[in-house]
């Protein structure tokens, strides 16, 4: 039987909106990661079946088929093509899904998922800016969850109300915002990213260049009197802060995908097997209690027990989502985002997927653990979980 197994994974230190990122193109961003997969592995492009990648606001800049284009711009022969997957926060885990998918199928030999998102050049929610949109829901969604037009999907809100649902206190969130900051803080000075992060030259002081080679949203010496004090934007008097959320940000990643054989054909050593990957739907006013359930289908799944699991990276949207999953799953607290999640790290939303998987294959390897799951939530209330077994 044909498997699928990652290779390789790779992805650009994460920017800030308006940091460092900030002046590239989401295509040429992309193409970076392309390129240093490629020179990793010693990759034939002409060899690559698809380029298959999670862009989720597809508008503006990033309106084309973002992976074809990629390939493009990395110099890659006409003869491969590409595709642009879209299923909100979690669209380059569903990249891979796809790809590993039609490499087991038999359809792909080699492939290569991943995604990317310049929120600083494309803003969230530039689609419903563009004079005539309209809505994306349509008349009867809208209807079914908020009768006679009161109210409309908001994350934010959303991520109110499963605060309250589960008593989570202010400081309960920003304790877990400051964890995940000392965690990715402690990371990046142990030098657990840099055999993942491919170095990015951009625009310097005065016209120079310099290299950009470590993630900049990671804040070190924040303390709880500090969050305490930023604005609750969704909810008057309420709990979620911009300092106990994902951050705005640049990056984009990218897995390069194939079977046990094909690798070995090509004197590859794979890092990881895609074991099982599943979808699971949730309530879309909430939005961001999918994971647990995919979570727990995952596991199902796979015949696996989560005591099984030695590292879990599940998207840190906002606080609330991941004590969430916590309180669901009964997972323990110290494998989840080990080395920091998105409120340290950030959310480049058509690129996290990627970024957080690649994280997660690493530490794998790094620390010889067998099972790694990853799970995210997403716009309309559903959530992918992605469980690898290390090789």
């Amino acid at each position: 039987m044909r498997d699928a197994v990652i290779v390789d994974a790779v992805r650009t230190p994460v920017g800030k909106r308006g940091g460092s990122l900030s002046g590239i193109h989401a295509v040429d961003l992309s193409a970076h990661v392309l390129t240093a997969l490629a020179e990793r592995n010693g990759l034939d492009p002409a060899t690559v079946d698809d380029v298959v990648w999670g862009t989720v606001s597809q508008v503006g800049e990033q309106s084309g088929v973002v992976g074809r284009f990629a390939a493009l711009a990395a110099g890659w022969p006409e003869s491969v093509p590409g595709v642009s997957v879209s299923r909100a926060c979690g669209s380059s885990q569903q990249s891979v899904h796809f790809a590993a998918g039609l490499v087991v199928a038999g359809q792909y030999d080699i492939a290569v998922a991943g995604g990317v998102e310049s929120m600083s050049r494309v803003p969230m929610g530039s689609a419903r800016d563009v004079p005539g949109a309209g809505s994306p829901y349509g008349p009867l969604v809208l209807d079914r969850y908020f009768p006679g037009g009161r109210g409309g999907f908001d994350q934010g809100v959303g991520a109110e109300m499963i605060a309250e649902r589960y008593g989570f206190s202010r400081a309960r969130l920003d304790r877990h915002a400051l964890d995940s900051h000392e965690r990715a803080a402690r990371a990046v000075d142990e030098g657990r990213f840099a055999a993942q992060i491919a170095p990015v030259t951009v625009a310097g002081a005065e016209g120079g260049t310099r290299v950009f080679d470590t993630d900049e949203g990671v804040r070190r010496g924040s303390t709880p009197e500090k969050l305490a004090a930023l604005k609750t934007p969704f909810k008057e008097n309420g709990v979620v802060s911009a300092g106990n959320s994902s951050q705005i940000s640049d990056g984009a990643a990218a897995l390069l995908i194939t079977t046990s054989e094909i690798a070995r054909r090509h004197g590859w050593r794979p890092i990881a097997r895609v074991h099982t990957a599943v979808l699971a739907g949730a309530d879309p006013v909430t939005m961001a209690l999918g994971p647990a359930p995919a979570t727990e289908k995952a596991l199902r799944r796979a015949g696996l027990s989560l005591g099984e699991i030695g590292a879990f990276e599940i998207n840190e949207a906002f606080a609330p989502v991941t004590l969430a999953w916590l309180r669901e799953t009964g997972a323990d607290y110290a494998l989840m985002n080990p080395l920091g999640g998105a409120m340290a790290i950030g959310h480049p939303l058509g690129g996290s997927g990627a970024r957080l998987m690649t994280t997660l294959v690493h530490h794998m390897r790094d620390n010889g653990i067998r099972y790694g799951l990853q799970a995210m939530c997403e716009a309309g209330g559903m959530a992918n979980a992605t469980i690898l077994e290390l090789l």
